[in-house]
């Protein structure tokens, strides 16, 4: 047999594809699962987004190779939506990069410009895969501790505390997945300041700006911020284009450029159907986030429900796709998980995956219907 790249020897499959292959073998047995496990948004994508898509499909230009930096017009609907929601102001021309989700984003990051032993801040709680493409390009995983103590804030004094000789790139999420908290101005503040200070990169990963938040901000808000820091969105939460894989990376012009070389590299162009509907999708008006939120709020309520069943404690100020819950003490989290779906046929996420922090949590998702949500509370 031909072995593997030694780099696959530090990275584990995907927590969510393992998992859920148990999770679809319950249900291929007959057993009843309600899935709330994954962030996979189940609401239909905008109609006029699926027309734009379904009326493009006749150009003269629809099925030949794309640019690898987008339509043009793909590239000022992105620099205008910033404009418009962020106040940012971007360059369409070079400080703005379509990408096919903003999950390859994190992995052109990192090989653009992580070598190998090169350190890299990450947090805890945080997206795993942060942790795993870190380990793939042979780099070395810092984690920086979050706590609901400090609202799930960087704590700035034990950054400085750490050997910061050798970091790179730094992962900021905000508003955070898992936990559903939003960040601050001031946090941003510091964290370029934090930037600059040790020549550190800082990416913020912002898909979950929209759902329940009443105040979307971003990181290239702060003043000097594109001097030492990017950022990452995406359209699959937003507007529940997840399959389309439509994201968006955007900063300056020099950092977009040395992404630029590893994606030119990596695919073709993204498909010129799905330009065309997110160009629409980034044209809605604010209606279209109200309409989702009042869905998101009546399913959350119930959610909240389903926590006090459990005993779990939330915070009722967080935002995004999730709510995010402290089970009680002397608790262990995948032990409930693991109860509740053979019990209970309930599938929900275990604080764990997202890092040592996580335990003593659990997260629901918001992805599923109120009728559905009503079930799993008539289960207790």
């Amino acid at each position: 047999m031909i072995q593997p790249a030694k780099r696959l020897d530090t990275v584990q499959e995907y927590y969510f594809s393992k998992k859920l292959r148990e999770v679809r073998g319950l249900a291929a047995a007959g057993k009843p699962i309600i899935n709330m496990g994954i962030g996979s948004p189940d609401l239909q994508p905008p109609e006029n987004v699926l027309v734009a898509i379904s009326e493009s499909l006749s150009d003269a230009n629809a099925h030949k190779y794309q640019s690898y930096q987008g339509l043009p017009e793909l590239r000022i609907a992105i620099s205008e939506f910033y404009n418009s929601k962020f106040a940012v102001g971007t360059n369409p021309e070079n400080e703005v990069l379509p990408l096919m989700g903003s999950k390859e984003g994190i992995m052109h990051i990192s090989m653009a410009f992580l070598n190998e032993g090169d350190k890299v801040l990450i947090p805890n709680p945080g997206y795993p895969t942060y942790t795993s493409v870190t380990k793939l390009v042979v780099a070395e995983p810092l984690f920086y501790n979050l706590s609901d103590a400090t609202n799930w804030q960087p704590d700035f004094n034990a950054l400085e505390n750490e050997d910061l000789s050798n970091v790179k790139l730094m992962w900021v999420n905000y508003p955070h997945m898992p936990t559903g908290t939003n960040a601050t101005l001031e946090t941003f503040k510091k964290l370029v300041e934090f930037g600059k200070k040790h020549k550190i990169l800082i990416i913020n990963d912002n898909p979950y700006s929209f759902i329940l938040n009443d105040n979307p901000i971003s990181i290239l808000q702060v003043e000097g911020a594109k001097d030492i820091a990017l950022e990452l969105n995406s359209l699959s939460k937003t507007f529940n284009m997840a399959g389309w894989r439509v994201g968006m990376l955007l900063g300056n012009s020099t950092y977009i450029n040395e992404v630029l070389k590893v994606k030119s590299n990596m695919d073709s162009g993204m498909f010129y159907g799905i330009q065309k509907g997110a160009i629409k999708a980034l044209q809605l008006s604010d209606k279209w986030f109200q309409d989702q939120n009042k869905i998101y709020e009546e399913r959350r309520k119930l959610v909240w429900q389903l926590a006090d069943k459990l005993n779990a404690k939330y915070d009722k100020n967080a935002t995004g796709l999730f709510v995010w819950a402290k089970i009680p003490e002397g608790k262990k989290a995948e032990e409930i998980t693991d109860a509740v779906l053979y019990d209970k046929d309930i599938f929900i996420t275990p604080g764990t995956i997202f890092g040592s922090q996580g335990e003593g949590y659990i997260r629901f998702s918001l992805c599923v219907s109120k009728d559905v949500i009503t079930q799993a509370i008539n289960r207790f």
